[in-house]
């Protein structure tokens, strides 16, 4: 559940006490925009701000937020519009005619939620970044413009980063809005390489902030109510639960953990994959499948028994969070082609585990210059990557030194105060007062 209760921080807020509004298509679930904004209601609040939500699907409490339908991507009008979109170069006048009437609508949808909530800043989650939702996008621009209102953009993925999204139908909209030039905003980005991109492509500067986790708290670990996963799971004792802890989508790579417990050619080694498919379609799953079956390899794919929220399935079995299978996992693998930012590697550190990692391009620019012992990999996995996992799974001392100078590291540099610090400065920067 989404919430913004203050929390005793002991630090005095940066700016007198703000009304934000936290707009996006979707706050629900567990996706990557979700859980980022919802650590950055919770950091607001306790810095003394109140929080509020805007969103086509939306978990939050009636009386802190909006849920508006048309908002959310999925909507039928929404998904058969943006079908239109891309893949083409020219779009009929009937498709523009569409386009502006749903942005209207929105509109609507965005005052009346301003105005019950007396919100006085903005911060559209990815809606201004990637187009989605197109006529979303265009509605908070031209609602930004109207009102003056002060805005942090906090943008995660966009369009020039997504292969769908190239030929396009709406470039002139995309110009516009995704992100556009609006006055008094904030530009927030989570990673370096989307910093450059958005000062090239677009002339705008911006901020880094970085996925962040809670770092100052320790992690949870085995406790009465998880105590029993491996049983449940059907694994022993001495088996080595190798987690992948992603979606099942094409870019996560998952085809490498699979040879990877393959080579290790151990029957303990089982891989354990913890989301379900994303909305790409079945081939990728499919040839997953295949590649298991081809292995001859012990996989788990255990999508129903996690949720986000502790709890009973229909049939009376305990669902988990990903937060009980962390502290179980003898090894983590994370071999994703691309990420924005990379939340799975940060929670493996978080929890100590060793991580096999892809060497993609934002964790080659900013997070394997830090220093992080991970076991690496480009896009092969090779005989030394093998060694190195086998290495770790069997020695404690080794598993322990890691963890100890990664958990440093993450506290240094991706800890709940560090995306503190940046926000009550980009707040400052909004309202001219000292941090």
């Amino acid at each position: 559940m989404l919430t913004s209760r203050p929390m005793n921080t002991g630090l005095m807020p940066s700016t007198p006490p703000k009304r934000i509004g936290f707009v996006s298509t979707r706050f629900a679930g567990t996706d990557g925009v979700t859980l980022e904004a919802r650590k950055w209601a919770h950091l607001l609040a306790g810095m003394g701000h109140s929080c509020f939500w805007f969103a086509g699907q939306l978990d939050a409490a009636p009386d802190s937020g909006v849920e508006a339908p048309l908002a959310y991507f999925a909507h039928p009008e929404v998904s058969a519009l943006q079908a239109r979109l891309f893949g083409s170069t020219t779009r009929s006048r009937e498709t523009t005619t569409t386009i502006q009437r749903l942005k209207e609508a929105l509109k609507d949808e965005l005052y009346r939620f301003i105005e019950r909530f007396r919100i006085n800043v903005l911060i559209p989650e990815n809606i201004l970044a990637i187009p989605m939702h197109v006529p979303l996008g265009l509605a908070m621009t031209e609602v930004i413009h109207e009102t003056g209102l002060p805005v942090i953009a906090h943008h995660h993925d966009f369009a020039w980063e997504r292969e769908r999204f190239v030929v396009s139908a709406v470039n002139d909209y995309l110009r516009a809005a995704f992100p556009g030039a609006t006055p008094r905003t904030e530009h927030v980005v989570i990673n370096s390489m989307a910093q450059k991109e958005l000062a090239r492509r677009c002339g705008l500067p911006s901020a880094i902030i970085p996925n962040v986790l809670d770092f100052e708290t320790p992690p949870p670990g085995v406790d009465d109510y998880n105590r029993d996963l491996r049983q449940e799971l059907g694994l022993r004792d001495d088996d080595w639960l190798i987690l992948q802890p992603t979606r099942v989508v094409l870019r996560k790579g998952i085809e490498h953990a699979i040879e990877l417990v393959r080579r290790l050619r151990d029957p303990r080694a089982k891989l354990v994959i913890s989301h379900p498919a994303g909305d790409e379609g079945n081939a990728y799953m499919q040839m997953l499948h295949d590649r298991i079956a081809d292995a001859g390899i012990d996989v788990r794919f255990i999508a129903d028994r996690v949720g986000e929220k502790r709890g009973r399935d229909a049939a009376g079995r305990k669902i988990y969070t990903l937060f009980d299978i962390y502290p179980h996992a003898d090894l983590v693998t994370y071999p994703s082609l691309y990420e924005g930012f990379g939340n799975a590697f940060l929670e493996a550190i978080y929890f100590g585990k060793p991580v096999v990692v892809n060497t993609y391009a934002v964790y080659a620019r900013d997070l394997d210059p830090l220093g992080f012992r991970a076991i690496e990999m480009t896009q092969l996995v090779t005989r030394e990557v093998v060694e190195q996992v086998r290495e770790a799974l069997q020695s404690a001392d080794l598993r322990r030194q890691w963890a100890y100078v990664n958990y440093d590291l993450a506290l240094k540099y991706f800890s709940y105060s560090v995306a503190r610090r940046k926000l009550a400065a980009r707040l400052a920067n909004l309202f001219g007062e000292g941090v």
